[in-house]
């Protein structure tokens, strides 16, 4: 375990000089130690060089090698059943959450407590088996652990949340954090709101006036007011439990999100009548096809425009993320008049 001693001001190019010499430990890092000629670095090396001090480590350091689940599963689960294990998976707050493929469930214990291993903050792995029902709830087998609460820190928000009851989409953050910004000021309709995925980021640090919250789902509902209540916005967002068909306020808004995809279509002459008469900004999600990627949802946009007699100017239309293949996320931003 040697290194070779240097000036801190040297560390770049002798470091350079070394890589090109095939003579740099790059297992381990440089330690910066005090001496008489002041502050100096210990370059690892895998050999004795010429021209430079070189001294015997007492304590290195070591870089963590990263080793995939794969390689964590090797003896465990048969060769011909590595293919299988995947190589991502999902952390929401301390809970893990991985889809295992069938031809591997018979070993989803073995894979859990390499995963809690690889993750040392987390204590619950819960395996994903897909989404169900029309408020597309996760339908998921717990597999080690039994607190499946839990809470998510994102864009300086918190977010309580049960993962067996509720999805929670990490796809769309930098739309979530674009949203954040906007709104100064505003009044802001939040369509399908869930537990506040758009309405607490927006409120935390987009400064507006008032913000309405719709979410139909009772469980979402309830997680909404609680992360209401954990970031401290409840001067700010009024939460409303109900069917946007039935409940959203009309004639009030600066800004509507509609931030669902699936049946959002069905909602856009809600959404658009929220705005007031003087007009403001809607922020449309669809999934859409390929070919159809921004026409279809623009397109949409403008017919309930005209059949509610207002005027509409598309001011961006944005990929937010691949939905599933040859199907697109997207969202269009509309001015309406």
């Amino acid at each position: 375990m040697k290194a070779v001693v240097v000036p801190i001001g040297s560390v770049e190019a002798i470091m350079a000089k070394l890589a090109e010499s095939n003579v740099l430990d790059k297992a381990r890092k440089i330690v910066v130690v005090d001496s008489l000629e002041g502050r100096m670095a210990e370059i690892p090396i895998l050999c004795d060089v010429s021209d430079f001090t070189v001294v015997k480590q007492n304590i290195p350091e070591f870089y963590r090698l990263a080793v995939s689940l794969k390689d964590h599963l090797i003896g465990i689960i048969p060769d011909e059943l590595l293919q299988y294990v995947p190589s991502g998976w999902h952390l929401i707050g301390d809970v893990i959450i991985i889809h295992i493929p069938a031809e591997i469930q018979n070993y989803r214990t073995e894979v859990a407590e390499k995963l809690l291993l690889m993750n040392p903050r987390c204590n619950c792995v819960v395996r994903d088996l897909g989404i169900k029902g029309p408020f597309r709830e996760p339908e998921r087998e717990i597999i080690i652990g039994n607190k499946t609460e839990t809470m998510e820190k994102e864009n300086g928000c918190l977010f309580k949340i049960d993962v067996m009851k509720l999805m929670f989409s990490k796809g769309n953050l930098a739309e979530k954090k674009r949203m954040s910004k906007l709104g100064k000021g505003d009044v802001v309709v939040d369509m399908f709101a869930g537990i506040g995925y758009f309405s607490i980021p927006l409120a935390v640090h987009g400064n507006p006036k008032k913000v309405y919250s719709i979410e139909l789902n009772p469980v979402s509902y309830g997680y909404l007011l609680e992360n209401i209540r954990l970031n401290h916005q409840e001067d700010v967002i009024e939460a409303i439990n109900g069917n946007c068909k039935d409940v959203t306020p009309v004639g009030i808004a600066d800004r509507v999100i509609m931030g669902y995809v699936g049946t959002t279509h069905e909602y856009l002459r809600q959404g658009i009548s929220a705005i007031r008469k003087e007009g403001g900004t809607l922020h449309y999600h669809e999934t859409t096809p390929e070919c159809l990627v921004f026409d279809r949802p623009v397109q949409r946009i403008k017919d309930a425009v005209a059949s509610l007699g207002r005027d509409v100017d598309i001011m961006g239309c944005y990929r937010i993320k691949k939905y599933s293949p040859g199907v697109w996320h997207v969202v269009v931003d509309a001015f309406i008049k």
